[in-house]
């Protein structure tokens, strides 16, 4: 977890300008959550970014992760994530999910149901794996 954080406090600090970045209200609320001096820090660094619309269309894409079995029905708020970066055609989705969200054997599977549903998916990675 340590590795992982650092990692990301380094890709933040060097990577995070080639790139346009976006947050949506699902990320917002989980910046907000737990410690609150850690979680005004995560809420800061995220306050200029623009976000992205959930919408019907984007529910209703999560919600078919979750019928297809490309998402565990114990993970929809995962599958809000995929289908928000999705539905508004961003290139990646950066996370460190990779129970849920960055899995290998999960990412053909949601690949699949996004490209069925008239989308083109996002890469799926962590910030390890977008470095230059």
């Amino acid at each position: 977890m340590a590795a992982h954080q650092q990692l990301t406090v380094d890709w933040w600090d060097n990577q995070r300008h080639q790139y346009d970045l976006f947050v949506s209200q699902i990320v917002l609320d989980e910046a907000r959550a737990g410690d609150p001096l850690v979680a005004g820090k995560r809420v800061a660094a995220l306050q200029n970014l623009s976000s992205l619309e959930i919408n019907e269309v984007v529910i209703q894409l999560a919600e078919h992760l979750v019928k297809s079995h490309a998402v565990q029905m114990k993970a929809a708020q995962d599958a809000l994530h995929i289908a928000v970066a999705c539905v508004n055609g961003m290139d990646y989705l950066l996370t460190w999910n990779c129970k849920h969200i960055a899995n290998a054997k999960m990412r053909s599977k949601i690949d699949q149901v996004c490209r069925e549903a008239g989308f083109i998916p996002p890469i799926i990675c962590t910030p390890e794996e977008l470095e230059d």
